[in-house]
């Protein structure tokens, strides 16, 4: 892991009933890798042309996600392995070295169902970043749907040449975070498929999505991770998660000293509030019914910390909650006819 001072986490707690984290990585096959995977980031399709033919995996799924309008990141990763070297290098390999590179969503460009879920397993390990991969398996969407990723998307689609979750990083992943939800998006490059409700209410159970058209507006029929979650809810969460740890760690970086006061206190304090302003503006925290937000933040004074930690010089008393903004995704309507 990169060196950090700071950690946070997170829990959902739903009742019952930094960084722009847009780009995308996609992991390729190279026969010219030998025993080291390969990093670069590229800025738009002429780049990517220098280095891959047209008639590469790696160039498509670029193109596809470059493919996607205003929408498109502003940049893309690509990760270069062999499964078939001297000394083998596999993609979830190629993944592990570079997993805290910058990037936020994995695709996989080449390989079959196991290296699907060799990806993605890394992925949940680390419970930070979401793969995102397309199928037309029935089988593959019922093998995801076992997994129970929090954090993967199963794209399920009748033609994978029109690499449909490439699309879908580009044209979602780099809107600001909370400020979408990923259903009902229309992407470029790709055809709706005619499934009845029964099909699809039988795919999104399974943790999968498609793409279909309602009221004349070709669009993703759901915004899920394979485990049911809303993808947006994953996407915030580690929003607020990450860009606590990189503000709280810059005022550490940057200031002379955070003095063990209040007063010291105060600034982290500050510097969580500021996160979760900003959250609010963006869409990931709710507000209530007089436009306040519905989030609280919980610091310990420094003389209600344990006196062993002053001596360490750690700090572990402040907390907070909010609660989400998510998104309407249904509606149901009624209405009279007066004569």
């Amino acid at each position: 892991m990169p060196l950090q001072d700071v950690t946070v986490s997170i829990d959902i707690k739903k009742p019952s009933a930094l960084i722009g984290l847009g780009v995308p990585l996609i992991l390729a096959e190279d026969a010219g890798i030998t025993s080291v995977p390969t990093y670069k980031e590229y800025f738009n399709i002429e780049g990517l042309a220098e280095d891959f033919a047209t008639t590469d995996a790696a160039y498509k799924y670029g193109a596809k996600i470059f493919g996607q309008g205003n929408n498109r990141p502003s940049k893309i990763a690509v990760a270069k392995y062999n499964s078939a070297a001297e000394t083998p290098v596999t993609a979830a390999q190629a993944l592990e070295q570079f997993f805290y590179n910058d990037f936020y969503f994995v695709l996989l460009a080449d390989g079959k169902q196991a290296d699907k879920v060799a990806v993605a397993d890394i992925v949940e390990a680390n419970g930070v970043k979401i793969a995102v991969f397309a199928t037309d398996s029935e089988e593959e969407v019922e093998a995801f749907s076992a997994k129970k990723y929090d954090r993967a998307i199963n794209f399920f689609h009748a033609d994978l040449t029109e690499i449909p979750e490439a699309a879908l990083v580009g044209a979602v992943g780099s809107k600001p975070v909370g400020s979408v939800t990923w259903k009902f998006k229309t992407l470029a490059g790709v055809t709706p498929q005619e499934y009845s409700g029964g099909k699809l209410q039988d795919l999104h159970s399974k943790g999968a999505i498609a793409y279909v058209t309602k009221a004349g507006i070709n669009q993703t029929s759901e915004g899920i991770v394979v485990s049911g979650e809303y993808i947006d809810v994953i996407h915030g969460k580690d929003w607020i998660r990450l860009n606590v740890e990189q503000q709280i760690q810059t005022l550490l970086s940057t200031s002379e000293k955070v003095p063990y006061t209040d007063a010291g206190i105060a600034q982290i304090e500050s510097v969580v509030t500021n996160v979760m302003e900003t959250a609010v503006r963006n869409g990931i925290i709710a507000t209530d019914a007089d436009g306040l937000p519905l989030y609280t933040i919980t610091a310990l004074s420094r003389s209600e910390v344990a006196a062993a930690d002053r001596v360490a010089r750690k700090y572990n008393g402040l907390s907070f909650q909010f609660e989400l903004a998510g998104a309407i995704h249904e509606a149901a309507i009624k209405g009279e006819i007066l004569i």
